[in-house]
């Protein structure tokens, strides 16, 4: 039997598929597993120079220190500041590439990325934290763990959606581990990396999620868990005192990333050569931390000891004051990481102020302070990382009390519209709109970017002289031969479009010295091989043109093709349709 019926070949593709989703959601665990070892490895060496720089015992953390043991170790992250500032030169000098995110990676390679550079990415982030730079690891966790999986991924071959997904599973596995929650770190792969939720793409990433976590946890890295107490369970039906608090803190989260922003520029006009910047903002970020150490490092330590202390109205905002500044400094002068952890515990101070505050404005609602600063903590986080599921999942699992899940939730819907609405950004996709990218979330725009004019046109393009006369035009090209035809000057160069039927239709009676010249549309409008579908989709509707030509470039203005709306239009369609039966699990 050479051919299988039809019944059979479809019990063969159903058979394939069922072993190509087992097999993705093996990977995924596999992807896990490798996500918990880099996050323990990372937190190991990290806690181990705290220890050796900052003399504190290894259990310790560097941001629950009350003061510093000596003076001089205000200079430590100046250290710091000069190896990421080597670090810095000796890339600039090799010519190395810009590493690649896993954000960017899912919108723009199809989940591609370089291990060396995610590697160097990891350990600069280990350097600039170790070295107590206001900055966390979540970024370097993410990063590696990503990497590994894209390679993985590359070793079998898979899909570009495959791809994807495990790109995703990396970072689920890299916050699963770090913070010991499963689902806020499946969520963080769902709505920031993938960015999408499907069925096809549950199983795999939740697979790693919990392989990170099991993994994390045997290697003895597991998180400080948040007591909020017993007695601590409230109803959605107080959410109506914790929205103010989502406003709060998606403003906050806005003018922390401007702060960054504008540190960054700082450093920047100050003329100080790049390598140098770390080490002006680790010796700032000394200074800052001999006056308070919780402003060092991520903050881990540092969180725990301010939700177990009750510290007044004007402690809470110098603290609060001086971790935005230290942050911003650490980030703006080149020091690797992220405002992940910042966020969460500028969060929890903000909700602890919030509480402080309101008796102050004769509102006598009982708020415990710790739940405040659980839900502070979920609504900054989100204004600058973005995520509302994510750092929801991540506030309740933290605590170990679901009671909460609705006024988190409220609270951090209402910092994601906040955000939205004034700002338009998280901290990463800001990063890359300051680098002049556009892409706004991971979803996957980089199918429609390779989608260029030149893999579109058609190069067997009639041409004829422009100065050639309407007859000679008309005898050459009849009607049926042609629609349009590109009319070159005396040099070759593009000068217009003729439009066969108006030649014909032309009144005779013109004369026989009637040119070609006289009937040219569409001077000044072309196409470059390099615009993107979406650029030449709006030339389009400019020109009000069903065809375009297509020149080298502006400057010479030699046609090499020409374009069809219609064919244009049918190609993007037909990349949108493949990308979202990627994002079904139909491919």
């Amino acid at each position: 039997m050479l051919f299988a019926p039809p019944t059979d070949l479809s019990k063969l593709a159903n058979a394939a598929g069922r072993l190509r989703e087992i097999g993705l959601v093996g990977l995924g665990a596999v992807v896990g597993v490798a996500a918990g070892a880099v996050v323990a490895a990372m937190g190991y060496l990290t806690h181990g120079l705290h220890a050796i720089l900052f003399g504190i015992e290894i259990s310790d953390r560097l941001s629950a220190q009350l003061k510093l043991a000596h003076v001089s170790m205000v200079l430590v992250p100046a250290l710091g500041g000069i190896l990421i500032g080597l670090s810095l030169w000796w890339a600039r000098a090799r010519g190395a590439r810009r590493p690649v995110d896993p954000i960017e990676a899912n919108a723009l390679t199809g989940g591609r990325m370089s291990i060396r550079d995610s590697l160097t990415v990891a350990v600069q982030t280990v350097i600039s934290s170790g070295f107590g730079a206001s900055v966390g690891l979540e970024a370097g966790y993410t990063q590696a763990s990503s990497s590994l999986a894209s390679r993985l991924a590359g070793l079998f071959r898979l899909k570009r959606a495959d791809v994807r997904t495990l790109v995703g599973c990396g970072a689920a596995g890299a916050i699963s581990a770090a913070f010991g929650a499963p689902f806020a770190g499946a969520f963080y792969a769902f709505e920031l990396i993938i960015g999408s939720y499907s069925v096809a793409i549950v199983s795999p990433v939740f697979a790693a999620a919990l392989a990170a976590r099991l993994t994390a946890s045997w290697l003895g890295a597991d998180p400080i868990p948040i007591d909020l107490g017993t007695d601590v369970a409230i109803s959605i039906a107080e959410l109506p005192i914790f929205l103010p608090l989502g406003v709060l803190g998606g403003l906050a989260a806005v003018a922390t990333m401007l702060l960054v922003t504008w540190s960054e520029r700082a450093f920047r006009a100050c003329s100080c050569p790049q390598p140098l910047r770390p080490v002006l903002g680790g010796l700032a970020v000394g200074a800052l931390g001999y006056w308070s150490p919780q402003v060092l490092a991520s903050g881990h330590g540092a969180l725990h000891l301010e939700l177990a202390l009750q510290l007044s109205v004007g402690a809470l905002a110098l603290v609060f004051a001086l971790k935005t500044i230290a942050a911003a400094l650490s980030l703006g002068s080149g020091f690797r990481g992220g405002l992940f952890f910042s966020s969460l515990f500028l969060g929890s101070l903000l909700g602890k102020l919030y509480v402080a505050v309101l008796p102050m404005l004769g509102l006598s609602m009982h708020v415990p302070s710790m739940l405040a600063a659980i839900v502070g903590m979920a609504a900054m986080a989100v204004g600058a990382v973005g995520g509302p599921l994510t750092m929801t999942f991540l506030a309740c699992e933290t605590s170990n009390n679901w009671s909460i899940l609705g006024v988190v939730l409220g609270a951090v819907i209402t910092s994601a519209i906040v955000v939205r609405e004034t700002f338009g950004y998280s901290f990463s996709t800001w990063r890359m709109h300051l680098r002049g990218e556009t892409i706004r979330s991971a979803h996957d725009v980089g199918r429609i970017r390779s989608l260029t004019v030149g893999a579109m046109m058609r190069s067997d393009v009639r041409t004829v002289a422009a100065d050639t006369t309407i007859a000679q035009f008309r005898a050459e090209f009849p009607l049926g031969a042609a629609q349009r035809v590109v009319a070159l000057d005396a040099e070759g160069r593009y000068a217009g479009i003729v439009i066969v039927v108006d030649a014909h239709a032309r009144d005779k009676a013109a004369g026989d010295d009637a040119r070609v010249t006289d009937l040219l549309v569409h001077r000044n409008v072309v196409l470059t091989p390099a615009m993107t579908a979406e650029e030449a989709a709006h030339l389009f509707r400019l020109a009000k043109s069903e065809e375009l030509a297509v020149v080298e470039n502006p400057w010479n203005r030699n046609v090499v093709g020409l374009l069809t709306e219609q064919h244009l239009l049918r190609r993007y369609a037909e990349e949108l349709d493949r990308t979202r039966r990627d994002l079904a699990g139909e491919n």
